[in-house]
This record gives C-alpha cells, structure tokens and sequence, in this order.
C-alpha cells in the first residue's frame, strides 16, 4: 500500500511540474513544446485520477471485513483529489444549464 500512495504522490507531483511548465512556455509563446507538455499533463492527470479512484474502491469495498486505517498521506491524496475534482468540474455549465439556478437569479 506504501508504494501504492507513493505512485500517486509521483504522478502528483509530475503533474505540479508540468503544470507550471506549461505556464512557462505560454508565458514565453513556444506553442510547439506547450503541446507536448499538455500531452503529457493531461495524461498524467488521467493517471492520477485513476490511481485514486482505485484507491478509493481499494478503502471503501463494501465486502472487506477490515477495518479501515486512513494514514496522513492518504487523508491528503484524498484531500488534493477532492479539489482536483472541483477545479475541473464544469460549474458554467452547471450552473447555465440548471432551471433552479434560473430561478434563483431572477429572485435575486
């Protein structure tokens, strides 16, 4: 489980570097290599994701007669995909899209 929740740091902390890589290059106009690093970032993103979606299946199997230990490191993993999660939801369209939402404005 230790290498498990230190995999996931990695591709964390690879997606950390690529993202101000990224930065960089569109601050410097180099379209060519910005490409490639979105590539990679979007794919390491992906595996991130994956690593803790199985992770969370991995904590929560409804079977398992274990109890479950939560460490620091994996309260944080959960921590930093809870707001990956919410920084790549598609909020305008939620919000454009839902009726209650309309209502709410109009009352306001």
């Amino acid at each position: 489980m230790d290498k498990y929740i230190t995999l996931a740091f990695l591709a964390k902390f690879l997606f950390l570097i690529l993202s101000i890589t990224h930065i960089y290059l569109k601050i410097m106009h180099k379209d060519a290599t910005d490409a490639k690093v979105m590539f990679w970032r979007d794919r390491v993103e992906f595996l991130f994701v994956s690593l803790m979606s199985f992770l969370l299946l991995f904590l929560f199997y409804p079977r398992a007669n274990n109890e479950i230990y939560i460490d620091f490191e994996t309260k944080l993993l959960l921590f930093i995909f809870g707001i990956i999660l919410l920084t790549n939801a598609k909020w305008g369209e939620f919000f454009k899209e839902s009726p209650m939402f309309e209502k709410i404005q109009h009352i306001i």
